[in-house]
């Protein structure tokens, strides 16, 4: 796979949170993820504590709150089901403004809400901090099953194989005067997918029959993993938020 693979959520950059290894920068927003769920929702100081390790982060990683709040909007859907909780919750109720709220709505929302969006920062800190090559890499040291990070590997080698014959494709359909812009122009598209469909098959067939050619046996090699893993300075430079988050998760359960 070449080393030349990103995608769309990644940002080049020379920050130390970029030259982290990836196994270091997974297993941190894992256990960052992991304290921030066990933390209670009554403890509204401890979200406020998390944010704060995520600027933190983010500022290290030169990545603005305005590119992390756009992306964000992804969880939306979640947010609208946080905002309604509050009208549907049983129990004891409180008057707001006229409205009459359910007290364990109004906490069940405020969980969803601040969980849910402190998960999906520091799922786009990894993202934007680790090329996607690096992230099937930093899965495979982290000892995922290997049939996984190899399924990953050809999806993320095939995504930009397929995207070029689409667009070549495409150019030549227009090319013949067919552009189907239009519901009954469809036909055309249809036809072109199912050849695009045809071609994808019929690649990785002769992918496959190189590879068993060459030796493969099931196992992708190893050479390539021993380079630029993680050293112990590494894992102590990463271990910095989980082990603060951990700290705020603890006390405010201690507190609760």
């Amino acid at each position: 796979m070449g080393a030349g693979h990103a995608h769309v959520l990644y940002r080049a950059g020379t920050s130390p949170v970029h030259r982290l290894p990836a196994e270091v920068k997974i297993t941190a927003m894992v256990a960052f993820s992991i304290a921030v769920v066990a933390t209670p929702r009554e403890a509204f100081w401890a979200y406020g504590g998390y944010a704060l390790l995520i600027a933190v982060v983010a500022t290290l990683a030169r990545i603005g709150p305005g590119w992390l709040l756009k992306r964000s909007l992804i969880e939306l859907p979640f947010v609208f089901f946080a905002f309604v909780l509050p009208f549907l919750g049983t129990g004891e109720r409180v008057e707001w403004l006229g409205l009459h709220l359910s007290v364990d709505g109004l906490y069940g929302g405020w969980n969803i809400l601040a969980k849910g969006t402190l998960g999906v920062l520091a799922s786009l800190l990894l993202a934007g901090t680790t090329t996607m090559r690096d992230l099937i890499l930093g899965l495979d040291r982290l000892h995922c099953p290997q049939i996984l990070t190899q399924i990953a590997t050809f999806m993320l080698r095939y995504l930009d194989v397929l995207g070029g014959e689409a667009r070549r494709m495409r150019v030549a359909r227009i090319s013949r005067g067919d552009d189907p812009r239009f519901l009954w122009q469809l036909r055309g598209f249809a036809a072109g997918v199912g050849a695009l469909f045809l071609r994808a098959f019929e690649r990785g067939e002769r992918v496959y029959l190189a590879m068993l050619s060459r030796g493969y046996d099931g196992r992708m090699p190893t050479i390539w993993q021993s380079a630029g893993a993680a050293t112990a300075g590494h894992w102590v430079v990463g271990a910095t938020v989980p082990l603060t988050a951990a700290g705020i998760a603890v006390t405010a359960l201690v507190l609760s």
